[in-house]
């Protein structure tokens, strides 16, 4: 004889293993920790102070156009 089930208690329970796959595949996808961002974050400051300080600098224009 088969077992009963309810299925307002199934379907709840299926959404519930839906809901966590979706959350983890979110983890993996945009996920970081605040070390990694704080990382990625000094990382592209120095690289645009490095950068700014190899700029060369020009004379400012004449406002006559001469």
């Amino acid at each position: 004889m088969a077992s009963i089930i309810n299925l307002r208690q199934a379907r709840k329970s299926k959404a519930r293993v839906e809901k966590e796959q979706r959350a983890e595949s979110n983890r993996a996808k945009f996920g970081r920790t605040k070390a990694e961002k704080a990382k990625q974050n000094s990382e592209s400051d120095k690289l645009n102070r490095h950068l700014d300080g190899h700029k060369l600098t020009t004379a400012p224009a004449d406002s006559d156009g001469s």
